[in-house]
């Protein structure tokens, strides 16, 4: 979720204001549409020349997840938005299985006019609650995405200790937890003292480089952070194999995990 729309006219701002009374909606400009629940914000953006490319910074920031875990096989992401993250995820990893989980039915019935492929075997949406979903104990995830806003923000069901704690359950062994919030949200602190308690303090946080995102990423396995040289040199081979720019990425997470380790040298 951005907030790019900051600066509208009038009349403009009138008129999103009625259409987003309605439930949420989809702008086009230029090759460009968006989903917006509100006229301020942005929740997904796809360039519709290229409608598997990752175009908002945070999605970007969200493949991190593979520096932890190059090759995962069954994933599933909490929020579907434009889709973007699924259409990208299916497209450049070789996934057996991709589930995503959208509480919302009106924002699912827009998922043609996104782009977003029909379901099949290695691909389905399912409408139902999030944190219900990750209750559920079989398959076990290699990764889980949590990217799920409503008009106003994080939905409060996400960010509980309950609910971080049965992510913490369904991941498979070495799984990685991504999640987004708002740099903006004056709760981030807790959330993410929640993950970090939930995850054995096996978390690192990034920025995105604009739209006022935090990344967090939280991981389980013994292996963390991975030793910088092995970071490298997945940063190498993602950068080659994604359009994504997989080195400032790599470069956030090696500047934190120096950080982390820096930290523990000191006490």
């Amino acid at each position: 979720m951005s907030f790019s729309y900051t600066e509208i006219d009038p009349v403009r701002q009138r008129q999103l204001q009625r259409r987003s009374a309605a439930g949420p909606f989809a702008l086009a400009e230029g090759d460009e549409l968006s989903l917006h629940f509100d006229a301020g914000a942005v929740q997904s953006r796809m360039r519709t020349s290229a409608p598997d490319e990752l175009v908002l910074d945070y999605t970007q920031m969200l493949m991190g997840f593979l520096l932890f875990n190059p090759e995962p096989k069954c994933m599933a992401m909490i929020g579907l938005g434009g889709g973007s993250l699924a259409k990208y995820c299916l497209r450049h990893i070789k996934l057996d299985h991709f589930v995503a989980v959208e509480i919302d039915g009106d924002v699912i019935a827009m998922r043609a006019q996104f782009a977003i492929p029909p379901d099949s075997k290695r691909f389905r949406v399912v409408h139902a609650n999030g944190a219900e979903f990750v209750q559920t104990r079989q398959p076990p995830l290699d990764v889980l995405i949590v990217d799920g806003f409503t008009a106003n923000g994080i939905s409060p069901m996400l960010c509980t200790a309950g609910f971080y704690d049965n992510c913490f359950a369904r991941l498979a062994a070495n799984g990685v937890l991504a999640l987004n919030f708002l740099s903006s949200d004056p709760k981030f602190g807790s959330y993410a003292a929640r993950v970090r308690e939930s995850f054995e303090d096996k978390v690192i946080s990034i920025e995105t480089p604009m739209q006022g995102n935090h990344i967090l990423f939280a991981f389980k396995g013994n292996d963390f952070p991975p030793p910088q040289q092995i970071l490298k040199v997945r940063e190498e081979q993602l950068a080659a194999q994604h359009p994504t720019d997989f080195c400032q990425i790599a470069s956030k997470v090696i500047g934190r995990a120096k950080q982390r380790v820096t930290r523990k040298l000191e006490f």
